[in-house]
């Protein structure tokens, strides 16, 4: 059996960049996956030799395949009980040191990002986030440059817009995460309304498939006594709160013998949770069992 090594095979080489274009295109670890499968099939049925420059065709084959799995993702996602969330991606302490890294990747924008066309969405990753050119970009999705530039206008825009503001102070947020989940754990009402913004808004993400709010839940008041009551109930007996980084951040895992059965991400304004994000639909656990992107 031959050993296919990153430095023989172009696309084990860029393999990361693959996922990370398909997970930020998509939101979801295993369309991702499945994006890199079909390219990978794609690639191997290639003549390689009459490929120049590798990197490109791969970026390329993974943004439109992705863009075609979007445009037909996007009336499921129309028809999903209850709120949508991205799937939760465990990543390293390291893309969470490099602030703009963490937050193309965070939550927090890929929900953002969902409000963007799927055209809009690739646009804006290849030219905000991997720094393509437009003429790059055109050549990718096979459109017209003058076209591109305005949608990356148009989409950078839209994004900066509604982009949510909070706090990237490290050492507070291990504070806040380490008070939450004690508060949490101890069922103590109190101290988790102090760590609520006066305006925060719980989402959270059971897909029909298990027990979970199906509307936005807001005020401190209606989202302590809501999670406080989630964590008294005998099927969340065993749970154990657990600090990790999610999407590039420090967030919070529920765990049952080791096993993430949910995830907590959030917003840190003004030293207070602002946006808590809630996700525990068993299909969308799986970038919490898969090697760490970083």
């Amino acid at each position: 059996m031959v050993d296919v090594t990153a430095q023989q095979d172009p696309f084990l080489e860029h393999r990361r960049l693959l996922f990370a274009t398909a997970y930020r295109m998509l939101g979801t670890v295993t369309d991702a996956e499945d994006i890199l499968q079909d390219t990978w099939l794609k690639w191997h049925d290639t003549d390689q030799s009459t490929v120049r420059h590798p990197k490109s065709y791969l970026v390329r084959t993974v943004t439109n395949l992705s863009l075609n799995r979007l445009t037909s993702a996007q009336a499921t996602r129309e028809n999903y009980v209850g709120p949508w969330l991205p799937e939760p991606l465990l990543t390293t302490p390291n893309i969470a040191e490099e602030t703009e890294l963490a937050d193309t990747v965070s939550t927090a924008m890929l929900v953002v990002l969902e409000t963007l066309s799927p055209v809009e969405r690739a646009v804006f990753l290849l030219r905000e986030v991997f720094g393509y050119t437009h003429a790059e970009i055109a050549d990718t999705l096979d459109r017209p440059e003058p076209t591109i530039r305005q949608i990356a206008h148009r989409a950078r825009t839209h994004v900066q817009s509604r982009r949510p503001r909070f706090d990237t102070d490290q050492a507070e947020r291990d504070h806040i995460t380490a008070q939450f989940m004690a508060a949490c754990a101890g069922g103590d009402l109190n101290a988790l309304m102090d760590l609520l913004a006066p305006d925060v808004t719980l989402w959270n993400d059971g897909g029909g498939v298990v027990t979970a709010a199906r509307r936005p839940l807001h005020g401190p008041d209606h989202v302590a006594r809501w999670l406080l009551g989630v964590f008294a109930k005998p099927v969340s007996a065993g749970f154990e709160l657990e600090s990790a980084y999610i999407n590039g951040e420090l967030g919070t895992l529920a765990c049952m013998g080791g096993n993430p059965g949910g995830a907590f991400t959030y917003d840190i304004v003004d030293g207070r949770i602002q946006n808590l994000r809630f996700q525990v639909n068993p299909g969308k656990l799986k970038g919490l069992y898969i090697e760490p992107l970083g």
